[in-house]
């Protein structure tokens, strides 16, 4: 039986198209967010491999020859006409298109800059040594040359003269690498002095400070307990004296070896090992080599501290403070929110004040972030914070406590900003729970107080939790407010430690939207901060899907354990 052909507009009153738009909306939507996800993972996980070093000669035509020794970052085709615009000098009869490669150079103390543009029609004679290295250092960023020499307290413990890979180079380079070991090693020592040992005297010390100037403050300062105060500072004082002169030990020590190093234009430098981080010479090393670096990379930058201006190293104080402001923010916003969607839903007089007071919370929805910044900032901060410095902690006065940004306006400013989403869904979930189940808990005998309690909010929590799964994300990807409000460039230490009162709200921290925000548009040195860029993009979703990852665990479960109140 032959069936009958739809003509174009009964397929258009069909509804069919608006479904197949939805689809192809759905599905291009889908591409484009793997798309990006695929774009920032390529480029930011790419940061971490150890790629080869080259060595070539590069001559443009009229100027000097001269030798390159770098590593290949990007590859563009630009016109010639383009490039004679921007001043460099060639011939006429030139290809109309050439390649230009990005080269990172290394060596920012000897050429001023690592990074520089070069075209492959000019590089010859390229070559990737076995014994070329690269060098991370503490600052300056990456080192390139050949080792010419190890050094011991000035004096020679193993040289070379060869380029290539011999049996006195491959020596002179096992001595470097254990004396970076070393270095290293002294490193971590210094590091736990300075950061806690050191850091819990400071902090001890200033807490008999402050405790001497509350008790001048109240007219308790009696010549007794300053002398008890005395004592008690005296004591630190002594353990600080010996901590510094393990310290001088340690940077004597630390200092005692250093390395010469040839560059690419032939000269030789004189460098203390204690400035090296890593050193490696990826051309002579394996895929297997360059995979266990690689992820030796990845681990330092997920749980090491930020160097070079948050350029080079990792990115845990980050991560830290994030995760711990989105949780505070949590606890925060869950209880007010909930509180308030139970009061208009189940007690508030459904009159035309809750139809306002819902408008207005379905306004707040929708006000800029930076407003709630600078409502925090004037509220929370100003007003609030200077109030609590005046009547708590009066000892401190000038310097602020609460009365400057920190982790706790931070997390009440985000919190204010996500209540309304925690309102909306929990009173949608509360509109959802059928009548009758009320009414046969009331009929049972249960207030409504404990009928609230036992069945509605339990019935509830799918929904509630689907709230806080939306407020979470919302409030990790937040960055405006929190410029206002707490969040700074680089924490010099952690919101949490082992000082007394061991989570600091008061302390400024570290987020990593803001750190994307100040490595990609702060930095000096925008080609290094680059794969930064991506690597931190990438590592802000991975927390964010993480986090929201554990609420949809928690809400599934919950939606199971409450099913059968819903039969």
């Amino acid at each position: 039986m032959k069936m009958k052909k739809k003509s174009v507009s009964e397929w258009v009153k069909s509804g069919d198209p608006w479904v197949w738009l939805n689809a192809g909306a759905v599905a291009i939507s889908v591409i484009m967010v793997v798309g990006l996800l695929l774009l920032i993972a390529v480029r930011g996980l790419g940061h971490f491999w150890p790629a080869d070093v080259m060595q070539a000669t590069y001559s443009l035509p009229g100027d000097k020859s001269y030798t390159m020794v770098a590593e290949r970052v990007e590859s563009v085709e630009v016109t010639s006409a383009q490039l004679r615009e921007a001043g460099v000098n060639l011939p006429a009869d030139d290809d109309e298109f050439l390649q230009r490669t990005l080269l990172k150079m290394g060596n920012r103390d000897v050429y001023g800059a690592d990074f520089g543009w070069v075209l492959d029609k000019y590089l010859s004679d390229v070559q990737t040594p076995d014994m070329l290295f690269a060098a991370e250092r503490h600052e300056w960023g990456n080192l390139y040359g050949y080792l010419m020499s190890v050094k011991e307290g000035g004096r020679v413990v193993s040289e070379t003269t060869d380029l290539t890979a011999t049996a006195s180079a491959l020596a002179t380079w096992a001595i470097f690498e254990k004396s970076i070991e070393r270095a290293a090693t002294i490193h971590d020592d210094i590091k736990d002095i300075e950061k806690y040992d050191i850091g819990k005297i400071n902090h001890a010390l200033e807490r008999i400070r402050l405790k001497q100037r509350r008790l001048e403050l109240e007219g308790q300062l009696t010549p007794a307990v300053e002398a008890d105060l005395a004592a008690e500072r005296s004591q630190y004082d002594e353990a600080y004296k010996g901590l510094q002169a393990n310290l001088a030990d340690l940077y004597q020590q630390i200092n005692r070896d250093s390395f010469t190093v040839r560059v690419m234009d032939g000269t030789e430098h004189d460098i203390q090992v204690s400035k090296i981080v890593h050193a490696f010479r990826p051309n002579a090393m394996s895929v297997t080599d360059k995979l266990a670096f690689y992820f030796v990379k990845l681990w330092e930058f997920l749980t090491d501290e930020p160097r070079e201006a948050n350029t080079e190293g990792g990115v845990f104080p980050a991560i830290f403070g994030t995760v711990m402001m989105v949780l505070l923010m949590t606890v925060l916003v869950t209880p007010f929110g909930v509180v308030a969607a139970v009061y208009l839903r189940e007690y508030a007089s459904q009159g035309w004040v809750t139809r306002v007071i819902r408008i207005a919370v379905n306004n707040l929805a929708g006000v800029p972030s930076i407003v709630y910044g600078v409502f925090g900032l004037g509220f929370f901060i100003y007003f609030l914070g200077s109030g609590i410095d005046q009547a708590f902690f009066p000892e401190a006065l000038p310097s602020p406590t609460f009365g400057t940004g920190g982790l706790m306006w931070a997390s009440i400013t985000l919190a204010l900003l996500t209540v309304p989403v925690v309102i909306v869904a929990t009173e949608e979930g509360l509109s959802r729970i059928p009548r009758n189940v009320r009414e046969g808990s009331l009929a049972l005998g249960a207030t409504k107080a404990e009928t609230l309690w036992r069945v509605v909010l339990p019935m509830a929590s799918p929904a509630i939790m689907t709230g806080v799964i939306l407020a979470v994300a919302r409030a990790a990807g937040e960055v405006a407010p929190l410029m206002l409000v707490g969040v700074v460039k680089l924490a010099p230490s952690l919101p949490l430690d082992g000082n007394y009162p061991f989570i600091h709200l008061d302390q400024k921290f570290m987020h990593l939207g803001f750190h994307i925000y100040d490595v990609g548009f702060q930095s000096p040195n925008v080609e290094a901060a680059r794969p930064l860029v991506y690597a931190t993009a990438l590592l802000l979703v991975i927390v964010i899907a993480l986090l929201n990852l554990s609420a949809v665990t928690i809400r599934n479960h919950l939606r199971e354990k409450y099913k059968s109140l819903e039969m």
